[in-house]
C-alpha cells in the first residue's frame, strides 16, 4: 500500500489512472472541406490558415494527393520514453500518396507518405514541405464536442 501511494504521488496523473488498452471516441462527421494548396505553397503552413479560416476545431484527414519539390518530416527516432524526433529534409520531385491525421482542438497533426520512382518514405509533416503541381487534402469535420483530448497524448499510458 505504501509503494501505491508514493507512486501515485510520482507520477504525473496519466500515469495513475488506469488507462484503457483500447479507447473509442464516436462523432459525426458534420461537412466536409477540401483544401486545395496550389504551387510553392508550405502545405502545414496551408493546412493551419485553412482550419483557422474554417473554424475547424475537429477533423480527421480522409485523403491527400499531389506533389511536393522539398519536404521536411519527423519520425520517431527511439523506443524509450520521451520519445526523440529524427528529422529528414530533402529536396526533389516527389508524390504525395496519401496525408493522414487529425485536427484536434484546432491543432493539425499531420503526417505523409511520399514516394519517387524508387523508393516510398514519410514521416510527421513539418515546414518546409512545397507543393509542386498542386496539393488536395480532403478533411472530415467532426462534432466540436468531441474530446479528442487524449488521441496525441503520449503521456497518457
Amino acid at each position: 500500500m505504501k509503494s501505491l501511494l508514493l507512486a501515485t504521488l510520482l507520477l504525473p496523473a496519466a500515469f495513475t489512472a488506469e488507462v484503457p488498452a483500447i479507447h473509442t471516441i464516436q462523432s459525426p462527421i458534420t461537412r466536409v472541406v477540401i483544401v486545395r494548396l496550389k504551387n510553392k505553397t508550405d502545405i502545414l503552413e496551408g493546412l493551419k490558415q485553412a482550419v483557422a479560416r474554417e473554424k475547424i476545431k475537429n477533423a480527421v484527414f480522409i485523403s491527400g494527393f499531389g506533389s511536393v519539390t522539398s519536404y521536411q518530416t519527423h519520425v520517431v527516432g527511439n523506443t524509450t520514453f520521451p520519445p526523440k524526433d529524427t528529422f529528414t529534409k530533402e529536396s526533389g520531385p516527389f508524390d504525395i500518396l496519401t496525408v493522414s491525421g487529425m485536427v484536434l482542438d484546432g491543432k493539425v497533426h499531420a503526417h505523409i507518405t511520399l514516394s519517387t520512382p524508387t523508393k516510398a518514405l514519410g514521416g510527421h509533416l513539418e515546414p518546409d514541405t512545397s507543393v509542386f503541381t498542386f496539393a488536395t487534402i480532403t478533411l472530415g469535420i467532426l462534432s466540436d464536442a468531441a474530446d479528442l483530448t487524449k488521441v496525441d497524448d503520449y503521456n497518457w499510458r
